[in-house]
């Protein structure tokens, strides 16, 4: 079975997928990645407001995918991460570049890339991964 993307779900989700826009809350200043619209450590005291991370953290944990899912047999071997942005959260993602150079700890910046394509006359998904600073 070939997977589709939805594209309603995905055109909602393009603001945070293109910018790594988040929340903030302005009450305790908590960052969150995907968007919230409620701060859980405030509740209704809390009030989110939209926020752009810069895109830069560190690798806390990461895997190599070498049997990938289907549709994604083209990037394998890849690298997918757990990364700790420096404003505090964290974001799954895939890494580009060389994966023999992952390591925990290792410096990570956002970049834009194509994501997927639901062949030759579907959708074609874009998003942010991250690569290695050197």
């Amino acid at each position: 079975m070939t997977y589709k993307s939805s594209v309603p779900l995905y055109w909602r989700l393009r603001k945070s997928k293109y910018n790594l826009i988040g929340t903030k809350c302005a009450n305790c200043n908590s960052v969150f990645f995907p968007p919230r619209a409620l701060c859980p450590n405030c509740r209704r005291r809390g009030k989110t407001e939209n926020f752009r991370f810069s895109g830069k953290g560190k690798i806390l944990t990461y895997t190599i995918i070498r049997a990938p899912p289907e549709g994604f047999e083209r990037d394998a071997p890849y690298g997918v991460a757990i990364v700790r942005l420096d404003e505090g959260t964290n974001v799954t993602a895939q890494i580009v570049g060389d994966i023999n150079k992952m390591e925990i700890g290792k410096r990570v910046s956002m970049v834009f890339r194509k994501i997927h394509e639901d062949g030759e006359d579907g959708l074609i998904r874009y998003g942010f991964k991250f690569q290695l600073i050197e």
